[in-house]
């Protein structure tokens, strides 16, 4: 019995999750010597990873039929959450970075909210698509069109709840999740194109607005002149290196000096703010060179690849919707993290998950990760099995 509990675990899973532990250490300790940081964040990031592992055998436990019915009041528990950080006073809820995003708890730090919000949301997409289906078997452009309605019900109050911290980073998050899920829930091609076309319209004209006609948006969707900096340096660092872009133009200089195998460590290394956390990778781009990236970046691939096998294999529906979410929050997380620090995307304050310091972070992505062990580990491949 102990060796077939032993075989049905993931090792695939969990010895790339290690891999990416040691990368953290080593990237963490590495951002650490621009001598910008008093406390030791490798150890701190160690004990983060202890937690994170209790979470994981947490997340295991619960069978698929637990965690359907968990679902609703895991859900409404963050929402709860959220409301509560809007409303506490700055003593346990500080403005950081003009946003309220965090409970400040003494002894234990800080504590991010909507990064648990996005687990709440994997769960309930997951289940609204599942019941759905299920409940209408012979889809038609009717029940399409009430599934995208229930699924953008599900978002509403979460992505409203995120966007009054204000958290733009969480909200295009959960953003992609949302279409994520929709485009895998199998509606009709009929409504995906459309919907697809009219949001890339929408951003397209929004980035237009913001460059040439910002004094109309700030006028008519009350939006900050601040809101609109990050825009601005990402479109045109070169004008404003000494104030919107100099990160941005700090992390480009770290990653080039990096070169392909890594800088010459007899220079000093580049000052880059955060380096510890939303910019782990211009110090992995650093230390490691273009090599050290590529490998970072192939583990994600294996990670995802994994994940994707998991989904393959389960044969419940609720279970490899969880799978997918669980792919479309790391990878759009991988994608925007590495895209800002390389200068593709705009700087959004997304974290590369499992490296990037961040005891909130690591624990939402620890959770996500548990589920998916946990849908392994109960799933049975059979040899002549029917897909």
């Amino acid at each position: 019995m102990r060796n077939k509990k032993i075989e049905s675990f993931n090792f695939n899973i969990a010895l790339t999750l290690l891999l990416l532990f040691c990368v953290s250490c080593f990237a963490i300790y590495a951002a650490q010597q621009t001598g910008q940081y008093g406390t030791n964040f490798v150890l701190r990031q160690a004990v983060w990873y202890g937690i994170g592992a209790v979470i994981i055998a947490f997340a295991m436990r619960p069978d698929l039929d637990q965690l359907n019915q968990f679902t609703w009041y895991f859900y409404g528990f963050n929402i709860l959450l959220l409301i509560l950080l809007i409303v506490s006073p700055s003593s346990i809820a500080p403005l950081k970075n003009n946003a309220k995003s965090w409970f400040v708890l003494p002894g234990i730090g800080s504590i991010q909210p909507s990064e648990f919000m996005k687990i709440a949301l994997v769960l309930a997409l997951s289940k609204v698509v599942t019941k759905h289906n299920e409940a209408n078997p012979y889809r038609d452009m009717r029940s399409d069109i009430v599934l995208i309605v229930k699924l953008s019900a599900t978002l509403f109050v979460p992505i409203l709840l995120v966007m009054q911290q204000p958290d733009l980073g969480t909200t295009l998050v959960m953003v992609f999740l949302f279409f994520t899920m929709l485009f895998i829930s199998g509606i009709t091609f009929k409504l995906i194109i459309p919907i697809f076309s009219s949001i890339v319209a929408i951003g397209v004209l929004l980035i237009y607005m913001v460059l040439y006609h910002a004094p109309v948006l700030e006028k008519y969707l009350k939006v900050q002149a601040y809101q609109f900096d990050r825009i601005y340096a990402w479109f045109k660092p070169e004008d404003y290196a000494g104030s919107l872009s100099y990160n941005y133009m700090q992390v480009l200089k770290a990653i080039g000096s990096g070169q392909i195998v890594g800088r010459d460590s007899s220079y000093g290394a580049v000052y880059v703010p955060e380096k510890h956390s939303d910019f782990i990778f211009s110090a992995i781009g650093e230390n490691y060179g273009f090599l050290g990236t590529s490998v970072v970046l192939l583990m994600f691939m294996l990670l995802i690849y994994h994940i994707v096998m998991v989904a393959h294999n389960t044969k419940d529906t609720f279970a490899s919707y969880i799978c997918t979410g669980v792919i479309a929050i790391i990878l759009f997380h991988v994608l925007e993290n590495v895209g800002m620090c390389i200068g593709m995307l705009p700087i959004t304050g997304i974290p590369l998950p499992f490296i990037s310091y961040g005891g909130s972070s690591l624990m939402s992505s620890m959770f996500l990760i548990g589920l998916v062990l946990n849908i392994s580990y109960r799933s049975k491949v059979y040899m002549f099995d029917q897909r």
